[in-house]
Protein backbone atom coordinates (compact mmCIF):
# COMPACT_ATOMS: atom_id res chain seq x y z
CA UNK A 1 0.00 0.00 0.00
CA UNK A 2 2.84 2.40 0.82
CA UNK A 3 4.40 1.60 -2.57
CA UNK A 4 1.11 2.45 -4.34
CA UNK A 5 0.77 5.75 -2.44
CA UNK A 6 4.28 6.91 -3.28
CA UNK A 7 4.03 5.78 -6.90
CA UNK A 8 0.76 7.72 -7.32
CA UNK A 9 2.00 10.94 -5.73
CA UNK A 10 3.68 12.36 -8.87
CA UNK A 11 0.49 11.80 -10.84
CA UNK A 12 -1.69 13.42 -8.17
CA UNK A 13 0.67 16.38 -8.00
CA UNK A 14 0.52 16.92 -11.75
CA UNK A 15 -2.10 19.53 -12.50
CA UNK A 16 -3.70 19.13 -9.07
CA UNK A 17 -6.93 17.85 -10.71
CA UNK A 18 -8.72 14.54 -11.34
CA UNK A 19 -6.24 11.67 -10.62
CA UNK A 20 -7.93 9.45 -13.23
CA UNK A 21 -7.44 12.06 -15.96
CA UNK A 22 -3.86 12.66 -14.84
CA UNK A 23 -3.22 8.92 -15.00
CA UNK A 24 -4.57 8.82 -18.56
CA UNK A 25 -2.19 11.62 -19.55
CA UNK A 26 0.65 9.61 -18.04
CA UNK A 27 -0.24 6.63 -20.26
CA UNK A 28 0.69 8.62 -23.37
CA UNK A 29 4.35 7.93 -22.67
CA UNK A 30 3.84 4.14 -22.57
CA UNK A 31 3.06 1.52 -25.20
CA UNK A 32 3.11 1.62 -28.99
CA UNK A 33 1.20 3.88 -31.36
CA UNK A 34 -1.94 1.74 -31.10
CA UNK A 35 -1.90 2.11 -27.32
CA UNK A 36 -1.51 5.88 -27.70
CA UNK A 37 -4.45 5.98 -30.10
CA UNK A 38 -6.64 4.24 -27.49
CA UNK A 39 -5.38 6.61 -24.78
CA UNK A 40 -6.25 9.62 -26.97
CA UNK A 41 -9.76 8.24 -27.42
CA UNK A 42 -10.10 7.72 -23.66
CA UNK A 43 -8.92 11.28 -23.00
CA UNK A 44 -11.48 12.61 -25.47
CA UNK A 45 -14.24 10.59 -23.77
CA UNK A 46 -13.28 12.02 -20.37
CA UNK A 47 -14.87 15.39 -21.30
CA UNK A 48 -12.12 17.18 -19.39
CA UNK A 49 -11.44 20.67 -20.80
CA UNK A 50 -7.70 20.21 -20.22
CA UNK A 51 -7.61 17.47 -22.85
CA UNK A 52 -7.48 20.07 -25.64
CA UNK A 53 -4.29 21.56 -24.19
CA UNK A 54 -2.71 18.09 -23.96
CA UNK A 55 -3.66 17.25 -27.55
CA UNK A 56 -2.42 20.55 -28.95
CA UNK A 57 0.88 20.19 -27.10
CA UNK A 58 1.28 16.61 -28.36
CA UNK A 59 0.45 17.63 -31.93
CA UNK A 60 2.99 20.49 -31.74
CA UNK A 61 5.72 18.04 -30.66
CA UNK A 62 6.23 19.74 -27.29
CA UNK A 63 4.94 16.96 -25.02
CA UNK A 64 7.74 15.19 -23.07
CA UNK A 65 8.14 13.26 -19.85
CA UNK A 66 10.84 13.42 -17.21
CA UNK A 67 12.92 10.29 -17.00
CA UNK A 68 13.39 10.40 -13.24
CA UNK A 69 9.71 10.40 -12.16
CA UNK A 70 7.79 9.91 -15.43
CA UNK A 71 5.90 13.21 -15.10
CA UNK A 72 4.41 14.41 -18.40
CA UNK A 73 5.41 18.00 -19.14
CA UNK A 74 5.38 20.55 -21.95
CA UNK A 75 8.74 21.99 -22.93
CA UNK A 76 10.08 25.19 -24.38
CA UNK A 77 13.58 25.27 -25.77
CA UNK A 78 15.96 27.69 -24.07
CA UNK A 79 19.59 27.31 -25.11
CA UNK A 80 21.25 24.16 -23.78
CA UNK A 81 18.33 23.31 -21.49
CA UNK A 82 14.56 22.93 -21.66
CA UNK A 83 12.06 25.09 -19.79
CA UNK A 84 9.54 22.68 -18.28
CA UNK A 85 5.88 23.43 -17.58
CA UNK A 86 3.07 21.36 -16.14
CA UNK A 87 1.00 20.41 -19.18
CA UNK A 88 -2.28 20.64 -17.23
CA UNK A 89 -1.84 23.73 -15.05
CA UNK A 90 0.87 25.64 -16.95
CA UNK A 91 2.94 25.89 -13.77
CA UNK A 92 6.66 26.41 -14.34
CA UNK A 93 8.76 23.41 -13.27
CA UNK A 94 12.17 24.96 -13.84
CA UNK A 95 14.84 23.77 -16.27
CA UNK A 96 16.03 20.33 -17.26
CA UNK A 97 18.83 19.02 -19.42
CA UNK A 98 18.04 17.60 -22.83
CA UNK A 99 18.95 14.11 -21.62
CA UNK A 100 16.70 14.39 -18.57
CA UNK A 101 13.50 14.35 -20.62
CA UNK A 102 12.18 12.26 -23.49
CA UNK A 103 9.79 13.28 -26.25
CA UNK A 104 6.45 11.48 -26.61
CA UNK A 105 6.50 10.56 -30.29
CA UNK A 106 3.54 10.25 -32.67
CA UNK A 107 3.07 9.14 -36.28
CA UNK A 108 0.96 10.48 -39.15
CA UNK A 109 -2.07 8.40 -38.17
CA UNK A 110 -2.02 9.89 -34.66
CA UNK A 111 -1.60 13.38 -36.09
CA UNK A 112 -4.77 12.94 -38.13
CA UNK A 113 -6.57 11.53 -35.09
CA UNK A 114 -5.42 14.46 -32.97
CA UNK A 115 -6.62 17.03 -35.50
CA UNK A 116 -10.05 15.43 -35.56
CA UNK A 117 -10.24 15.16 -31.78
CA UNK A 118 -9.15 18.79 -31.29
CA UNK A 119 -11.76 19.94 -33.80
CA UNK A 120 -14.56 17.95 -32.12
CA UNK A 121 -13.65 19.08 -28.61
CA UNK A 122 -13.25 22.70 -29.67
CA UNK A 123 -16.60 22.73 -31.49
CA UNK A 124 -18.36 21.46 -28.36
CA UNK A 125 -16.46 23.66 -25.89
CA UNK A 126 -18.62 25.69 -23.50
CA UNK A 127 -16.62 28.85 -24.22
CA UNK A 128 -18.04 30.68 -27.25
CA UNK A 129 -14.68 32.24 -28.17
CA UNK A 130 -13.04 28.80 -28.27
CA UNK A 131 -15.76 27.45 -30.56
CA UNK A 132 -15.55 30.48 -32.86
CA UNK A 133 -11.75 30.24 -33.13
CA UNK A 134 -12.04 26.52 -33.82
CA UNK A 135 -14.47 27.12 -36.69
CA UNK A 136 -12.22 29.81 -38.16
CA UNK A 137 -9.25 27.43 -38.06
CA UNK A 138 -11.29 24.70 -39.75
CA UNK A 139 -12.51 27.08 -42.46
CA UNK A 140 -8.92 27.95 -43.39
CA UNK A 141 -8.27 24.38 -44.57
CA UNK A 142 -11.68 22.75 -44.84
CA UNK A 143 -12.26 19.32 -46.38
CA UNK A 144 -15.12 16.83 -46.54
CA UNK A 145 -14.42 15.41 -43.06
CA UNK A 146 -14.22 18.76 -41.27
CA UNK A 147 -17.27 20.00 -43.20
CA UNK A 148 -19.16 16.98 -41.83
CA UNK A 149 -18.06 17.98 -38.32
CA UNK A 150 -19.40 21.49 -38.87
CA UNK A 151 -22.78 20.17 -40.12
CA UNK A 152 -23.04 17.97 -37.05
CA UNK A 153 -22.11 20.80 -34.67
CA UNK A 154 -24.54 23.30 -36.26
CA UNK A 155 -27.56 21.46 -34.82
CA UNK A 156 -26.38 22.11 -31.24
CA UNK A 157 -24.90 25.61 -31.74
CA UNK A 158 -26.77 28.58 -30.25
CA UNK A 159 -24.41 31.51 -30.80
CA UNK A 160 -25.18 33.42 -34.01
CA UNK A 161 -21.55 34.42 -34.71
CA UNK A 162 -20.38 30.81 -34.47
CA UNK A 163 -23.32 29.66 -36.59
CA UNK A 164 -22.46 32.18 -39.29
CA UNK A 165 -18.86 30.96 -39.41
CA UNK A 166 -20.10 27.36 -39.59
CA UNK A 167 -22.41 28.22 -42.49
CA UNK A 168 -19.48 29.76 -44.34
CA UNK A 169 -17.42 26.61 -43.79
CA UNK A 170 -20.20 24.40 -45.12
CA UNK A 171 -20.81 26.81 -48.03
CA UNK A 172 -17.15 26.58 -49.03
CA UNK A 173 -17.74 22.88 -49.66
CA UNK A 174 -21.23 23.21 -51.11
CA UNK A 175 -20.04 25.71 -53.72
CA UNK A 176 -18.37 22.74 -55.44
CA UNK A 177 -21.59 20.71 -55.48
CA UNK A 178 -22.95 19.30 -58.73
CA UNK A 179 -26.40 20.69 -57.89
CA UNK A 180 -26.86 24.25 -59.17
CA UNK A 181 -29.39 25.31 -56.53
CA UNK A 182 -27.04 24.11 -53.77
CA UNK A 183 -24.23 26.11 -55.29
CA UNK A 184 -26.34 29.27 -55.55
CA UNK A 185 -27.42 28.90 -51.93
CA UNK A 186 -23.77 28.45 -50.92
CA UNK A 187 -22.77 31.59 -52.84
CA UNK A 188 -25.52 33.54 -51.06
CA UNK A 189 -24.17 32.36 -47.69
CA UNK A 190 -20.63 33.35 -48.68
CA UNK A 191 -21.86 36.80 -49.71
CA UNK A 192 -23.07 37.43 -46.18
CA UNK A 193 -19.69 36.71 -44.61
CA UNK A 194 -16.63 38.88 -44.10
CA UNK A 195 -14.23 35.98 -43.62
CA UNK A 196 -11.26 36.18 -46.03
CA UNK A 197 -11.86 32.62 -47.23
CA UNK A 198 -15.35 33.53 -48.47
CA UNK A 199 -14.04 36.50 -50.39
CA UNK A 200 -11.23 34.47 -52.00
CA UNK A 201 -13.60 31.69 -53.08
CA UNK A 202 -16.06 34.14 -54.65
CA UNK A 203 -13.23 35.97 -56.38
CA UNK A 204 -12.09 32.65 -57.82
CA UNK A 205 -15.56 32.04 -59.25
CA UNK A 206 -15.65 35.48 -60.86
CA UNK A 207 -12.15 35.32 -62.41
CA UNK A 208 -13.04 32.36 -64.65
CA UNK A 209 -9.76 30.87 -65.86
CA UNK A 210 -10.32 27.66 -67.82
CA UNK A 211 -6.89 26.34 -66.85
CA UNK A 212 -7.73 26.36 -63.14
CA UNK A 213 -9.73 23.90 -61.09
CA UNK A 214 -12.34 26.50 -60.08
CA UNK A 215 -13.34 27.26 -63.68
CA UNK A 216 -17.08 27.87 -64.18
CA UNK A 217 -19.13 27.81 -67.37
CA UNK A 218 -22.52 28.71 -65.83
CA UNK A 219 -23.32 32.42 -66.26
CA UNK A 220 -25.80 32.34 -63.35
CA UNK A 221 -23.09 31.12 -61.01
CA UNK A 222 -20.70 33.82 -62.18
CA UNK A 223 -23.37 36.51 -61.85
CA UNK A 224 -24.34 35.39 -58.34
CA UNK A 225 -20.69 35.27 -57.29
CA UNK A 226 -20.08 38.79 -58.64
CA UNK A 227 -23.11 40.16 -56.77
CA UNK A 228 -22.03 38.45 -53.53
CA UNK A 229 -18.50 39.76 -53.94
CA UNK A 230 -19.82 43.29 -54.54
CA UNK A 231 -21.88 43.05 -51.35
CA UNK A 232 -18.81 41.97 -49.38
CA UNK A 233 -16.74 44.82 -50.80
CA UNK A 234 -19.42 47.36 -49.85
CA UNK A 235 -19.47 46.10 -46.27
CA UNK A 236 -15.69 46.07 -46.08
CA UNK A 237 -15.57 49.70 -47.25
CA UNK A 238 -17.96 50.69 -44.47
CA UNK A 239 -15.87 48.92 -41.86
CA UNK A 240 -12.71 50.35 -43.40
CA UNK A 241 -14.19 53.82 -42.94
CA UNK A 242 -15.01 53.04 -39.30
CA UNK A 243 -11.50 51.69 -38.75
CA UNK A 244 -9.99 54.91 -40.14
CA UNK A 245 -12.23 56.94 -37.83
CA UNK A 246 -11.12 54.80 -34.87
CA UNK A 247 -7.43 55.28 -35.67
CA UNK A 248 -8.07 58.99 -36.16
CA UNK A 249 -9.75 59.22 -32.76
CA UNK A 250 -6.85 57.36 -31.14
CA UNK A 251 -4.39 59.80 -32.73
CA UNK A 252 -6.65 62.67 -31.65
CA UNK A 253 -6.66 61.32 -28.09
CA UNK A 254 -2.86 61.39 -28.02
CA UNK A 255 -2.91 64.95 -29.40
CA UNK A 256 -5.51 65.89 -26.78
CA UNK A 257 -3.35 64.61 -23.94
CA UNK A 258 -0.32 66.33 -25.42
CA UNK A 259 -2.09 69.66 -26.03
CA UNK A 260 -4.44 69.96 -23.06
CA UNK A 261 -1.68 70.91 -20.64
CA UNK A 262 -0.23 73.30 -23.20
CA UNK A 263 -3.65 74.90 -23.64
CA UNK A 264 -4.02 75.98 -20.02
CA UNK A 265 -0.43 77.24 -19.62
CA UNK A 266 -0.55 79.08 -22.93
CA UNK A 267 -4.00 80.45 -22.19
CA UNK A 268 -3.29 81.64 -18.62
CA UNK A 269 0.34 82.69 -18.90
CA UNK A 270 0.86 83.32 -22.62
CA UNK A 271 4.03 81.21 -22.48
CA UNK A 272 5.21 79.29 -25.54
CA UNK A 273 6.73 76.26 -23.81
CA UNK A 274 9.00 74.43 -26.25
CA UNK A 275 9.94 71.96 -23.48
CA UNK A 276 6.40 70.60 -23.27
CA UNK A 277 7.31 67.56 -25.38
CA UNK A 278 10.19 66.73 -23.04
CA UNK A 279 7.78 66.75 -20.09
CA UNK A 280 5.84 64.08 -21.97
CA UNK A 281 9.11 62.22 -22.43
CA UNK A 282 9.72 62.34 -18.66
CA UNK A 283 6.29 60.77 -18.11
CA UNK A 284 7.13 57.97 -20.51
CA UNK A 285 10.47 57.30 -18.84
CA UNK A 286 8.74 57.34 -15.45
CA UNK A 287 6.56 54.49 -16.72
CA UNK A 288 9.70 52.62 -17.78
CA UNK A 289 11.30 53.09 -14.35
CA UNK A 290 8.12 52.02 -12.53
CA UNK A 291 8.11 48.77 -14.51
CA UNK A 292 11.76 48.22 -13.64
CA UNK A 293 10.90 48.60 -9.94
CA UNK A 294 7.94 46.19 -10.08
CA UNK A 295 8.79 43.57 -12.73
CA UNK A 296 6.46 40.96 -11.24
CA UNK A 297 3.44 43.27 -11.23
CA UNK A 298 3.33 44.63 -14.78
CA UNK A 299 -0.47 44.36 -14.73
CA UNK A 300 -0.62 47.10 -12.08
CA UNK A 301 2.34 49.17 -13.24
CA UNK A 302 0.26 51.74 -15.14
CA UNK A 303 -1.86 52.39 -12.06
CA UNK A 304 1.34 53.42 -10.29
CA UNK A 305 2.90 55.12 -13.31
CA UNK A 306 0.05 57.60 -13.92
CA UNK A 307 0.28 59.44 -10.55
CA UNK A 308 4.07 59.03 -10.50
CA UNK A 309 4.43 60.59 -13.96
CA UNK A 310 2.07 63.42 -12.99
CA UNK A 311 4.18 64.22 -9.92
CA UNK A 312 7.54 63.95 -11.68
CA UNK A 313 6.56 66.10 -14.67
CA UNK A 314 4.60 68.52 -12.45
CA UNK A 315 7.53 69.08 -10.09
CA UNK A 316 9.90 69.59 -13.02
CA UNK A 317 7.38 72.01 -14.56
CA UNK A 318 7.11 74.05 -11.38
CA UNK A 319 10.91 74.13 -11.20
CA UNK A 320 11.09 75.43 -14.78
CA UNK A 321 8.50 78.13 -14.05
CA UNK A 322 10.08 79.25 -10.78
CA UNK A 323 13.63 79.04 -12.07
CA UNK A 324 13.37 80.49 -15.56
CA UNK A 325 9.99 81.48 -16.94
CA UNK A 326 8.86 83.86 -14.20
CA UNK A 327 11.76 86.18 -15.09
CA UNK A 328 10.69 86.30 -18.75
CA UNK A 329 6.97 87.16 -18.65
CA UNK A 330 6.04 89.61 -21.40
CA UNK A 331 9.07 88.59 -23.48
CA UNK A 332 7.77 85.78 -25.69
CA UNK A 333 10.85 85.45 -27.88
CA UNK A 334 13.18 85.01 -24.90
CA UNK A 335 10.72 82.55 -23.33
CA UNK A 336 10.63 80.49 -26.51
CA UNK A 337 14.44 80.36 -26.72
CA UNK A 338 14.81 79.59 -23.00
CA UNK A 339 12.32 76.69 -23.06
CA UNK A 340 13.92 75.36 -26.25
CA UNK A 341 17.25 75.30 -24.39
CA UNK A 342 15.57 73.51 -21.47
CA UNK A 343 14.23 70.90 -23.88
CA UNK A 344 17.76 70.20 -25.14
CA UNK A 345 19.02 69.93 -21.56
CA UNK A 346 16.29 67.43 -20.63
CA UNK A 347 16.98 65.36 -23.74
CA UNK A 348 20.68 65.19 -22.96
CA UNK A 349 19.94 64.37 -19.31
CA UNK A 350 17.85 61.41 -20.37
CA UNK A 351 20.53 60.27 -22.81
CA UNK A 352 23.12 60.39 -20.05
CA UNK A 353 20.97 58.42 -17.59
CA UNK A 354 19.19 55.91 -19.85
CA UNK A 355 21.42 56.01 -22.97
CA UNK A 356 20.27 57.22 -26.42
CA UNK A 357 18.64 53.86 -27.21
CA UNK A 358 14.90 53.46 -27.20
CA UNK A 359 13.38 51.67 -24.23
CA UNK A 360 10.53 49.21 -24.58
CA UNK A 361 7.72 49.59 -22.04
CA UNK A 362 5.71 46.41 -21.59
CA UNK A 363 2.00 46.44 -22.28
CA UNK A 364 -0.13 44.82 -19.56
CA UNK A 365 -2.13 41.79 -20.62
CA UNK A 366 -5.42 43.65 -20.16
CA UNK A 367 -4.30 46.17 -22.80
CA UNK A 368 -3.07 43.57 -25.29
CA UNK A 369 -5.04 42.13 -28.16
CA UNK A 370 -8.11 43.52 -29.86
CA UNK A 371 -11.87 43.60 -29.52
CA UNK A 372 -12.95 41.81 -32.70
CA UNK A 373 -16.26 43.14 -33.97
CA UNK A 374 -16.10 40.93 -37.07
CA UNK A 375 -13.51 39.58 -39.50
CA UNK A 376 -13.08 43.00 -41.13
CA UNK A 377 -13.17 45.28 -38.08
CA UNK A 378 -11.35 45.08 -34.77
CA UNK A 379 -10.53 47.66 -32.09
CA UNK A 380 -7.10 47.30 -30.49
CA UNK A 381 -7.37 47.48 -26.72
CA UNK A 382 -4.36 49.77 -26.21
CA UNK A 383 -5.80 52.46 -28.48
CA UNK A 384 -9.29 51.99 -27.06
CA UNK A 385 -7.98 52.49 -23.53
CA UNK A 386 -6.01 55.57 -24.60
CA UNK A 387 -9.21 57.14 -26.01
CA UNK A 388 -11.12 56.47 -22.78
CA UNK A 389 -8.17 57.62 -20.66
CA UNK A 390 -7.79 60.90 -22.53
CA UNK A 391 -11.49 61.69 -22.08
CA UNK A 392 -11.22 60.91 -18.35
CA UNK A 393 -8.23 63.26 -18.02
CA UNK A 394 -10.16 65.93 -19.92
CA UNK A 395 -13.18 65.52 -17.61
CA UNK A 396 -10.95 65.63 -14.49
CA UNK A 397 -9.29 68.84 -15.67
CA UNK A 398 -12.69 70.43 -16.33
CA UNK A 399 -13.77 69.55 -12.80
CA UNK A 400 -10.60 71.07 -11.37
CA UNK A 401 -11.09 74.31 -13.27
CA UNK A 402 -14.83 74.53 -12.53
CA UNK A 403 -15.16 73.16 -9.00
CA UNK A 404 -11.96 73.99 -7.09
CA UNK A 405 -10.47 77.16 -5.62
CA UNK A 406 -7.41 76.76 -7.84
CA UNK A 407 -9.66 76.53 -10.90
CA UNK A 408 -11.51 79.69 -9.89
CA UNK A 409 -8.22 81.56 -9.48
CA UNK A 410 -6.88 80.24 -12.78
CA UNK A 411 -10.00 81.46 -14.60
CA UNK A 412 -9.78 84.82 -12.87
CA UNK A 413 -6.13 85.31 -13.82
CA UNK A 414 -6.75 84.21 -17.42
CA UNK A 415 -9.59 86.72 -17.82
CA UNK A 416 -8.08 89.75 -16.06
CA UNK A 417 -4.71 89.38 -14.37
CA UNK A 418 -4.57 92.92 -12.96
CA UNK A 419 -8.04 92.72 -11.41
CA UNK A 420 -7.31 89.25 -9.98
CA UNK A 421 -4.15 90.58 -8.36
CA UNK A 422 -6.06 93.57 -6.96
CA UNK A 423 -8.56 91.13 -5.39
CA UNK A 424 -5.76 89.47 -3.45
CA UNK A 425 -5.00 86.47 -5.67
CA UNK A 426 -1.31 85.56 -5.64
CA UNK A 427 -0.93 85.47 -9.39
CA UNK A 428 2.68 84.32 -9.24
CA UNK A 429 1.69 81.16 -7.36
CA UNK A 430 -1.27 80.64 -9.66
CA UNK A 431 1.18 80.77 -12.57
CA UNK A 432 3.45 78.22 -10.89
CA UNK A 433 0.62 75.83 -10.00
CA UNK A 434 -0.97 76.21 -13.44
CA UNK A 435 2.34 75.46 -15.11
CA UNK A 436 2.81 72.47 -12.79
CA UNK A 437 -0.71 71.22 -13.59
CA UNK A 438 -0.12 71.52 -17.35
CA UNK A 439 3.26 69.83 -17.00
CA UNK A 440 1.76 67.01 -14.93
CA UNK A 441 -0.83 66.34 -17.61
CA UNK A 442 2.01 66.24 -20.16
CA UNK A 443 3.63 63.55 -17.99
CA UNK A 444 0.37 61.59 -17.99
CA UNK A 445 0.33 61.89 -21.78
CA UNK A 446 3.77 60.29 -21.78
CA UNK A 447 2.35 57.28 -19.93
CA UNK A 448 -0.24 56.83 -22.69
CA UNK A 449 2.40 57.26 -25.41
CA UNK A 450 4.58 54.58 -23.82
CA UNK A 451 1.85 52.06 -24.70
CA UNK A 452 1.76 53.10 -28.36
CA UNK A 453 5.41 53.66 -29.26
CA UNK A 454 8.95 53.10 -28.03
CA UNK A 455 10.27 55.41 -25.33
CA UNK A 456 13.28 57.47 -26.40
CA UNK A 457 14.92 60.88 -25.88
CA UNK A 458 13.21 62.29 -29.00
CA UNK A 459 9.71 61.10 -28.12
CA UNK A 460 8.40 64.57 -27.30
CA UNK A 461 9.69 66.21 -30.47
CA UNK A 462 7.25 64.22 -32.58
CA UNK A 463 4.25 65.81 -30.86
CA UNK A 464 5.21 69.35 -29.84
CA UNK A 465 4.36 70.96 -33.21
CA UNK A 466 1.10 69.04 -33.46
CA UNK A 467 0.22 70.14 -29.93
CA UNK A 468 0.65 73.82 -30.82
CA UNK A 469 -1.44 73.32 -33.98
CA UNK A 470 -4.25 71.81 -31.89
CA UNK A 471 -4.14 74.68 -29.37
CA UNK A 472 -4.15 77.39 -32.05
CA UNK A 473 -6.83 75.65 -34.14
CA UNK A 474 -9.16 75.02 -31.19
CA UNK A 475 -8.74 78.44 -29.60
CA UNK A 476 -5.95 79.43 -27.23
CA UNK A 477 -6.81 78.51 -23.65
CA UNK A 478 -10.18 76.90 -24.43
CA UNK A 479 -10.38 73.26 -23.32
CA UNK A 480 -13.42 72.39 -25.41
CA UNK A 481 -11.69 73.89 -28.41
CA UNK A 482 -8.67 71.71 -27.65
CA UNK A 483 -10.87 68.61 -27.54
CA UNK A 484 -12.62 69.38 -30.83
CA UNK A 485 -9.37 70.47 -32.50
CA UNK A 486 -7.43 67.37 -31.41
CA UNK A 487 -10.09 64.90 -32.52
CA UNK A 488 -10.72 66.75 -35.80
CA UNK A 489 -7.06 66.94 -36.77
CA UNK A 490 -6.48 63.32 -35.76
CA UNK A 491 -9.31 62.02 -37.95
CA UNK A 492 -8.44 64.28 -40.90
CA UNK A 493 -4.81 63.18 -40.69
CA UNK A 494 -5.73 59.50 -40.85
CA UNK A 495 -8.02 60.03 -43.84
CA UNK A 496 -5.29 61.90 -45.72
CA UNK A 497 -2.46 59.43 -45.02
CA UNK A 498 -3.56 56.57 -47.34
CA UNK A 499 -3.35 58.65 -50.52
CA UNK A 500 -0.86 61.40 -49.58
CA UNK A 501 1.53 59.70 -47.17
CA UNK A 502 2.20 60.58 -43.52
CA UNK A 503 4.54 63.52 -44.17
CA UNK A 504 2.43 65.18 -46.87
CA UNK A 505 -0.68 64.67 -44.73
CA UNK A 506 0.89 66.71 -41.92
CA UNK A 507 1.87 69.41 -44.42
CA UNK A 508 -1.67 69.58 -45.78
CA UNK A 509 -3.08 69.85 -42.26
CA UNK A 510 -0.62 72.64 -41.48
CA UNK A 511 -1.60 74.52 -44.65
CA UNK A 512 -5.28 74.13 -43.74
CA UNK A 513 -4.68 75.55 -40.25
CA UNK A 514 -2.76 78.52 -41.68
CA UNK A 515 -5.63 79.31 -44.05
CA UNK A 516 -8.16 78.77 -41.27
CA UNK A 517 -6.34 81.15 -38.91
CA UNK A 518 -6.40 83.79 -41.62
CA UNK A 519 -10.20 83.72 -41.41
CA UNK A 520 -10.53 83.06 -37.66
CA UNK A 521 -7.40 84.33 -35.91
CA UNK A 522 -8.69 83.25 -32.48
CA UNK A 523 -9.50 79.66 -33.48
CA UNK A 524 -12.70 77.66 -33.32
CA UNK A 525 -13.58 78.68 -29.75
CA UNK A 526 -11.88 81.98 -28.91
CA UNK A 527 -10.90 82.64 -25.29
CA UNK A 528 -12.54 85.47 -23.41
CA UNK A 529 -10.94 88.06 -21.17
CA UNK A 530 -7.26 88.93 -21.23
CA UNK A 531 -6.39 86.28 -23.82
CA UNK A 532 -9.02 87.61 -26.19
CA UNK A 533 -7.89 91.18 -25.71
CA UNK A 534 -4.31 90.19 -26.48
Amino acid sequence: MMLLIFSASPLQAQGGGDPAFTALVGQLKDGDFNDKARTISDLEASNDERAITVFKTLLAGSLYYRKDDGRVVSVKEGGDAYQLFDVLSGESLGEAGRRDVKKISINNYLRGQLRGVIARLSLSHKNTAVRLNAVKEIVKDIDADTAALLREAMSAETDEAVLEAMRVGVALMDVNSADKSTRLAAIENLGGSLLPEARLRLDALVVQDANKEYAEADADIRRAAAQALSHIESRRQIYGFLETVFFGLSLGSVLLLAAIGLAITFGVMGVINMAHGELMMLGAYTTYVVQLLMPNHIEYSLLVAVPAAFLVAGIVGIGIERGVIRFLYGRPLETLLATFGISLILQQLVRSIFSPLNRLVETPAWMSGALEINSAFALTYNRLYVIVFSLLVFAALLLILKKTALGLQVRAVSQNRAMAKAMGIRTSWVDALTFGLGSGIAGVAGVALSQLTNVGPNLGQAYIIDSFMVVVFGGVGNLWGTLVGAMSLGVVNKFLEPWSGAVLAKILVLVFIILFIQKRPRGLFPQKGRAAEG
